[in-house]
Parts: C-alpha cells; structure tokens; sequence
C-alpha cells in the first residue's frame, strides 16, 4: 500500500515518461509534490524501489524505470497514459500518516502529519482513523512486525487486551497490549525479549486502539 505522496510521485514520473520517455528532474518532481527540499524526493522514490514500483537504471540520465502501477490504475489502449479505475479509487479512504511509533520502548510524542495512506474503508469501519509506520520488533508476535503500517482509530477508551497507542508521562507514544491490575496501567509486549511496562494511570493517555495492519515486504 502506497502513501499518497509515493503515489502522486510514481503516476508523475509515469505519465512523463509516457509521453517523454525521459524521467521528470528531481526539482521538477519537488515542485509538483509541493515538498521544500530534494530529500524528500529520494526517500520517496527509495521506498518505490524497496516495494517494486520503480527500477533504477545503471549508465542513463534520470535513470528510472515504472515497473508497475498502484492497484486500481490499468493500461487504456487508446491512450498512452495509465488511467485510474474509477470504482476503486472512489472506494478508497485516505487518512493522515503521523509518523513512526516504537514497538520497543517508547519514543517522543507524534504531532506532525507525514503525509497520508488511502486503504479499502473495509479495513476500518466507522470512526476517525489515523496510520502510524511501526518501528521496534516487540509486537512480533501479534503479527506487528517493524516497517508495518498499523490503523488506528481514535478514542481514548480501551478494554484490557487491547493493542493501543498510549502517550507516557504527555511526552512518549509506544504501542503495546493493555492491562489493568492493582490500580495500575501495565503494557505488554508480544516479544519475550521486552519487558512489560508498569505505570500509575495518571501517566498513561490512550490516543486509539489498533483497527488494521498494512504489510509492507521489502
């Protein structure tokens, strides 16, 4: 599943090389995402090359190749451009993207939004939603591997044995299984090489329980 700016970047250097057969230049594709600096562009396109959206070509300028497009776009052989499927596209929900969340200990609170992912609304139901990109290993085994994207919905209401983003102390965010015991907050991992996590209730914020997953293979 693509982050809206990765699609955006993938159907610009597609619809160019359609017609021009020549990759857009790294500052043409800044301003056409609106981004402030080339960075930007080069993690955009690193990731389209991990998932196999793009091929980087040795020995050419602008040395890029489409090797496929997102779900929901398909060859029109009356035209030379790749054309959005209508039915999909006007299926999908596009929700923000803030950033990365530790599986593992916790790390600084997430305030800015990073873009944004569109998914099925089959995946999440009703409610505000938001996607995080999991970093840290200690929810393997509740199949939350690093580099997944996880679906969260937004409430700050939770069962025991929930799998929630809870905000530590105002200043950290982590992802972990909620329980309550003897007038504590406890989060669990789902590794037994991390320890679980004891604090008073006065310390721990939920900011969303886990709605979906999205699976990203390198």
């Amino acid at each position: 599943m693509l982050t809206k700016k990765q699609r955006e970047l993938l159907l610009l250097i597609n619809d160019r090389m359609q017609s021009g057969k020549i990759a857009p230049s790294f500052d043409e594709m800044r301003e056409a995402l609106g981004l402030k600096s080339k960075s930007g562009i080069h993690r955009l396109i690193t990731a389209l090359v991990e998932r196999g959206y793009l091929e980087r070509l040795p020995n050419r300028a602008r040395a890029l190749e489409v090797k496929r497009l997102p779900e929901g776009y398909s060859a029109d052989s009356s035209s030379n451009a790749k054309t959005p499927s209508a039915a999909v596209i006007s299926n999908m929900q596009s929700i923000p993207l803030y950033g990365r969340i530790a599986a593992g200990s916790p790390i600084e609170a997430i305030r800015d939004e990073n873009g944004s992912v569109e998914i099925p609304p089959s995946m999440i139901g009703g409610g505000d939603h938001y996607a995080l990109e999991v970093d840290g290993e200690s929810m393997v085994q509740a199949g939350i591997n690093d580099g997944d994207t996880v679906i969260i919905k937004k409430t700050d209401q939770a069962n025991d044995g929930d799998i929630v983003v809870a905000l530590v102390d105002g200043e950290e965010v982590t992802l972990k299984r909620l329980k309550r015991k003897s007038g504590k907050v406890i989060l669990i991992p789902e590794n037994d090489d991390f320890q679980e996590q004891v604090y008073a209730p006065e310390q721990v914020q939920i900011q969303g329980k886990l709605a979906s997953l999205i699976r990203t293979y390198h």
